[in-house]
């Protein structure tokens, strides 16, 4: 090969072939013909609706179902059940750890694939290049946990979206998670090195990260009788935090490792990886601070960029508990004395001075942001009893206001839209001010390190048709001020239509000529981002 955007490609199936082509001759739509042919394979299947049953719905709790469940061990198994069903015409459907909010791992039918006993080889850690390898089977919080054991406390993973101990590795590499960190370190895609990927045939590419650059928009799999060209998607993405649809460039450049990263499982599995890690700090200054108003708030956020010479990656954390939130918290008068004031969590890294030093430079930090700012408002949480508090009032508020929404028997809608830096404000201010006029409840909490807040809203269910209105709105509001729906949580099967709205038809389109190149009848994943269409 002699050019970066030449894919070499790899079949692994050469002794399984026949059998698989025996299959597809014979097959009429019998699923349990189907598990006796995987259990033949020695893949692990059931036919038992009981067993199957649990993974008809991920966290967006909308309704699935299927016909039969397989749980490969190795990509050798992966492969042969997408051969399998690629060859048939077989619905199949991945399902990892379940966290996913947009319902892209709930089956519309057909099979459901389960990454649960896929946890081998054994995580591997390298000192001298700050990576380890992993399993995509296991929960991400099993990940860093062992990185932590393995480097002795020297070496961490920093992605941790808050789903961390449910969410599998695999998982947060299909949709590009992200966690608390602030910038593009706080997302999946950063840290990915290397990646073992099957395509929807079932062959394998090993993939290094700068190992293929899409040349002219378009990359070719390599095949010894035979090449197919992959015409990668060019509509405009902004660049900030985003979880929108596949990744894409204006000028047809992307390297093949962040076009898989995040792109819901549509264009094939991820069998195993190799993933960046960081120096670990030896503590971490936990504060809140209470300001008077959101606008001080994002005037601090402004500040602190500034301060921080536009790199808040250098902090952990800055979360937000904006308007309406001290109502739907637990200890609330442990944080706030006032009850509209609203607060900033900050998480900052120690790496050589010690805790007395690094609080008293945040001290000057937040003098020099307001001279008279009223130091007992900035409480330190690295005591247990206060992180324990603190911890408690954050989680209680998305678990307070669903139980209000339940009690109300409305439909609780929650926002993950983002808007660049320069446009904040401004769009705060729209939705705010659309919101109050509707008469529907609602708050506002979130990773202001990003300029990415969700909107809560919490309607009655004379109000939902209204909501739902207010909810596109703000999706078009978001597009119009060169952002996006979707910072965190994907598109799955439930946000198709806001992925057309934010790109347009040809972004939709693109996404479609790349899919049936490789999966022409759309068997797999099938409703993740796009809907069906040859």
């Amino acid at each position: 090969m002699n050019s970066k955007s030449e894919i070499k490609v790899v079949n692994i199936l050469q002794n399984h072939i026949k059998n698989i082509y025996d299959l597809s001759q014979s097959w009429n739509g019998d699923f349990e013909n189907l598990d006796s042919f995987f259990k033949s394979q020695n893949i692990n299947s059931s036919y038992d609706i009981d067993i199957i049953e649990p993974y008809f719905k991920d966290w967006s709790n909308m309704e699935g179902f299927a016909d039969l469940l397989v749980r490969p061990k190795n990509n050798i198994e992966c492969a042969i059940i997408l051969k399998t069903c690629y060859t048939c015409n077989i619905l199949l459907t991945v399902s990892a750890g379940k966290t996913n909010l947009t319902g892209s791992a709930t089956p519309r039918g057909g099979v459901i694939l389960s990454t649960s006993l896929m946890t081998e080889p054994n995580i591997k850690l390298d000192l001298n290049n700050k990576d380890a390898s992993s399993p995509v089977g296991i929960p991400l919080e099993t990940f860093r946990n062992k990185v932590l054991e393995l480097s002795n406390h020297a070496l961490y993973y920093p992605a941790d979206p808050t789903s961390r101990n449910d969410a599998f590795v695999g998982g947060t590499l299909s949709t590009n998670a992200s966690g608390f960190v602030p910038g593009e370190k706080g997302a999946t895609r950063y840290w990915v090195k290397e990646i073992e990927f099957l395509l929807p045939n079932g062959d394998l590419i090993d993939i290094k990260r700068g190992q293929y650059i899409s040349n002219n928009g378009v990359f070719t799999l390599e095949y010894d009788d035979k090449s197919i060209q992959l015409t990668i998607p060019t509509y405009k993405r902004p660049k900030i935090k985003n979880a929108s649809g596949l990744y894409s460039d204006v000028n047809g450049k992307v390297d093949l490792i962040d076009l898989i990263i995040g792109s819901e499982g549509i264009l094939g599995i991820i069998t195993s990886c190799r993933l960046g890690l960081d120096n670990n700090p030896k503590n971490k200054l936990e504060l809140f601070i209470s300001l008077q108003n959101e606008s001080e708030a994002i005037h601090f956020h402004d500040f602190l960029n500034n301060y921080l010479n536009d790199d808040l990656s250098q902090i952990t954390a800055m979360e937000y508990f904006g308007y309406n939130s001290q109502n739907y918290m637990n200890h609330k008068e442990f944080l706030f004395s006032n009850e509209d004031d609203v607060g900033i969590y900050l998480q900052i890294p120690i790496y050589n001075e010690s805790m007395d030093s690094k609080i008293e430079e945040w001290t000057k930090i937040f003098q020099s942001f307001n001279a008279e700012i009223d130091l007992d408002k900035i409480i330190v949480l690295n005591d247990p009893g206060n992180w324990n508090k603190f911890f408690e009032a954050r989680h209680s508020i998305p678990d307070n206001a669903l139980t209000k929404t339940q009690r109300l028997g409305g439909v609780s809608i929650i926002t993950d839209t983002i808007v660049p830096k320069d446009k904040f404000r401004l769009y705060l201010e729209k939705v705010h001010t659309k919101l109050k006029k509707s008469n529907i409840e609602y708050l506002l909490f979130g990773h202001l390190g990003d300029c990415h807040l969700h909107f809560h809203l919490i309607p009655t269910k004379k109000q939902e048709k209204e909501s739902l209105e207010i909810y596109d709105y703000l999706i078009d509001l978001s597009s119009k001020l060169g952002g996006v729906y979707s910072a965190e949580h994907g598109t799955g099967k439930r946000k198709r239509n806001d992925f057309k709205k934010c790109y347009g038809t040809e972004a939709v389109e693109m996404v479609k000529k790349l899919k049936n190149t490789i999966d022409p009848n759309n068997y797999l994943n099938r409703g993740n981002l796009i809907s069906y269409n040859r």
